[in-house]
Parts: structure tokens; C-alpha cells; sequence
């Protein structure tokens, strides 16, 4: 079902329509409401269902991401992997500095939030805004209002999908590298960002892609019933 509300920080947060878009993610003065303010794109948001799937690297996302597209479901990518794919084709270092790593995800997952503005059916996301606000408060101190103001612009449904470390199917690739350990301590940090702001976790078991999908698909479809 569609996200109600969130709570984060100790604070119920109502869902209510985006006021309006521009991009300002650079400026430092009151971050989120100059994004707010500045964007440019939608000024509403209805209620869809946006789900989130998420997951520490190597968890299996992108395969069953792909999977569930083939069931019919909208999709989107995670923007992280398309920026550092963009700066090794570049012949740049795969990530810039963090903070501006964490603003340019936050700003094209923004982007992708509102392109699917209006589809009538549920959209599975790679990550989105929700992670990448997380991303954004490690490396920049918004306050709680900015905090909440943002998540209130660009809500989700419940539950988060989230896919648990699993040593037997983690690899590494040219816009995946980091260690095991590093993908475990990446999805605790999911885990904790997450509790903060509300969302219920639900996890997917480590079965066979085309499993995992239909299982998915079957809790999607409880959810909206």
C-alpha cells in the first residue's frame, strides 16, 4: 500500500505533494528547501506505489531488478553504477569526492522520481531518493526539517524490499569494487538509514532470480490489493 506516512528523527512525517522542483543541490544555505524551491520539475505528486528495492553490493539487485521488468513492472536503475560507469569511460577516477558523489545520485534520482510522475501502475526503484538523502547527511549536516521536508516531497511505498548479504553470488566488476566486508557494513548502514526514517524493511530470500521476482511481485500485490 501506498506510504501513509514516515517517522523519522522521532518525528511523524505526513505525506504530502511535492511544492515544486528546480536544482539548486550545490547551493549550502538551507539545502533541501533551496532544492525544493529551485527544481524546477512537478509540483504534485500523487500517491503511486513506489517501491524501493535496496540491498548492500553484490546482493542481486540489478538480476532481479531486470527480472521483475520481464513480469512487466516499470523500472528504474540505481544511479551510483551509471555515474561510475560515465567516469571510467571517461578515463576518470570511478567516483568523485563523496559529497559531491552523494549530490549527483540524490539529484538524478530526483530526476528519476519525477519522470514517473503519472504511471498508473507500481515502479521498482534501484536505491532512489530515500538512500540517497542518507548518502547526502554523512557527508553534509541538513538539519531535521530539511530532512523530513524532502522526504515528505518524494514518498515511497511500504514495504522496502531489501536483499541480505549473500557471500555465494558477490563478485566484483569494473563499477563494483569493493570487498565483501564492505558490501555487509553498506547494508547495515541500509538497515539503520532506514529504521530512522520509517520505512519497513521486508527482506527477499536468497533464491533463484526468477523466485526472487515472483516473490516480490506476490507482496507488491497484497500490498495494493
Amino acid at each position: 500500500m501506498p506510504l501513509r506516512g514516515a517517522r523519522c528523527f522521532g518525528f511523524a512525517i505526513p505525506v504530502r505533494p511535492a511544492e515544486s522542483a528546480r536544482s539548486a543541490l550545490l547551493d549550502r544555505g538551507r539545502p533541501a528547501r533551496r532544492l525544493l524551491d529551485t527544481l524546477g520539475v512537478a509540483t504534485q505528486h500523487p500517491i503511486m506505489p513506489r517501491y524501493i528495492l535496496t540491498g548492500g553490493p553484490g546482493a542481486g539487485k540489478t538480476s532481479l531488478l531486470g527480472a521483475l521488468a520481464l513480469l512487466g513492472y516499470a523500472t528504474v536503475e540505481e544511479s551510483a553504477r551509471a555515474i561510475i560507469a560515465e567516469r571510467l569511460a571517461a578515463g576518470m577516477t570511478p567516483r568523485p569526492p563523496a559529497a559531491q558523489f552523494a549530490r549527483e545520485i540524490l539529484r538524478r534520482d530526483i530526476e528519476k522520481y519525477e519522470r514517473t510522475r503519472g504511471l498508473p501502475d507500481p515502479v521498482i526503484f534501484d536505491r532512489g531518493t530515500v538512500e540517497a538523502l542518507g548518502s547526502v547527511q554523512e557527508n553534509e549536516t541538513w538539519s531535521k526539517f530539511e530532512l523530513e521536508r524532502m522526504l515528505m516531497a518524494f514518498p515511497f511505498a511500504r514495504p522496502v524490499f531489501i536483499l541480505p548479504p549473500w557471500p555465494e553470488i558477490y563478485t566484483v566488476d569494473t563499477e563494483r569494487d569493493q570487498t565483501f566486508e564492505d558490501a555487509v557494513h553498506v547494508y547495515e548502514k541500509i538497515v539503520d538509514w532506514y529504521s530512522q526514517c520509517g520505512y519497513p524493511l521486508h527482506e527477499v530470500p536468497r533464491l533463484p532470480v526468477g523466485e526472487r521476482a515472483k516473490y516480490v511481485h506476490n507482496v507488491v500485490s497484497r500490498s495494493d490489493a
